[in-house]
């Protein structure tokens, strides 16, 4: 690439604006970071995430600028809530030349503490229907950090019929091993296969398989919620509940449909 030519992606994160979270129901989360009252879920591991993709393309300016203290950031997305009684799910694009700006979208309410909780399931919350690619990805930097070179997520999805962001259905994307990279859109978790190992129940693919290291995936970890596991096409079964979860929406109930 000539440095002449300014790069045909930018880094994003999508997250939830949560009224809800305002008033301290994060603090019934032991892992939960910093600024507990912030309306932005996971605020801190969005701009760790957008950090680390920023040096990993060598994006200097764009750094300097997601170095900013966490209350500078907030007030900058601030400026793009267009009503601040209601959820929102925003996504943060920041570009080459360090110049940052955030998509507004409405969003449907839903139970906060889905946001916190990944064993919290709301009576009457839709289960999400798990499929599985029949084709590969081959890791790269593009799948490692999330940008908005997406042709093959949006072509899993494809494949497999989703043809909505409304729809409650998800794709797993599996790299050139048979291992589970990621969701197009989130990151499962499974039962852990080893009933009698130590440790908690339920098992995430670890980023060697090359998926994404989401914000919502993080926290799950550092909760004690899951541990790292190679999860292979074939480990998995057809009628399986599992877990989903990202920035925007929490953590899901989903059942694998094979």
């Amino acid at each position: 690439m000539s440095s002449h030519t300014a790069p045909s992606f930018q880094l994003i994160s999508s997250l939830r604006y949560e009224p809800a979270l305002s008033t301290g129901i994060a603090r019934q989360s032991q892992a939960y970071p910093e600024p507990l009252a912030s309306p932005y879920y996971l605020l801190a591991f969005h701009r760790d995430r957008l950090i680390a993709a920023a040096r990993h393309f060598e994006w200097t300016k764009a750094v300097q600028w997601l170095q900013q203290d966490l209350s500078s950031l907030q007030q900058f997305i601030d400026a793009s809530i267009p009503d601040r009684e209601r959820p929102w799910r925003l996504r943060i694009v920041v570009d080459s030349s360090g110049n940052g700006s955030v998509d507004v979208n409405p969003t449907a309410a839903m139970d906060p503490l889905s946001l916190l909780l990944p064993l919290y399931s709301p009576s009457g919350a839709p289960v999400w229907r798990v499929h599985v690619d029949a084709q590969h990805i081959v890791p790269s930097g593009f799948t490692t950090h999330k940008t908005t070179a997406r042709d093959d997520y949006t072509a899993a999805r494809l494949r497999v019929g989703i043809t909505s962001p409304a729809e409650t259905a998800e794709v797993l994307v599996l790299n050139p091993h048979d291992e589970v990279m990621e969701g197009s859109i989130t990151t499962p978790y499974f039962r852990r296969r080893e009933i009698s190992s130590a440790g908690p129940d339920w098992i995430t693919p670890p980023l060697s398989s090359g998926g994404n290291a989401g914000t919502s995936r993080r926290y799950a970890l550092a909760q004690g919620f899951c541990t790292e596991q190679v999860i292979s096409r074939s480990d998995l079964v057809d009628g399986e509940e599992c877990w989903l979860s990202n920035g925007v929406r929490g953590f899901m109930r989903g059942v694998v449909v094979l």
